[in-house]
């Protein structure tokens, strides 16, 4: 439980924050699914056309510190490998 007025109001932003990242990082993991799913089936240009759409959503997370820029370089390092391996 929170103290002060300043206390308060940080929890009240953190809460608000959490609420928005984890969706974020959710349209990622979908993102990610989505050119991993493409791969899977085969479909070429529906995979890179999905990684194309995944890389600035990537990084918008990245910008946002929401994860890593490690973590983000290693998803797009991995995905575009999956995507080339295609043909």
């Amino acid at each position: 439980m929170a103290n002060t007025k300043s206390a308060e109001k940080a929890a009240r932003q953190a809460a608000a924050h959490r609420i928005r990242n984890v969706a974020m990082r959710s349209r990622m993991r979908s993102a990610i699914r989505k050119v991993i799913d493409a791969v899977a089936a085969g479909k070429k240009d529906d995979a890179r056309a999905s990684y194309l759409a995944a890389v600035p959503l990537i990084d918008t997370l990245v910008n946002k510190k929401i994860i890593h820029r490690n973590q983000a370089d290693r998803h797009k390092s991995r995905l575009s490998a999956r995507v080339k391996s295609l043909g």
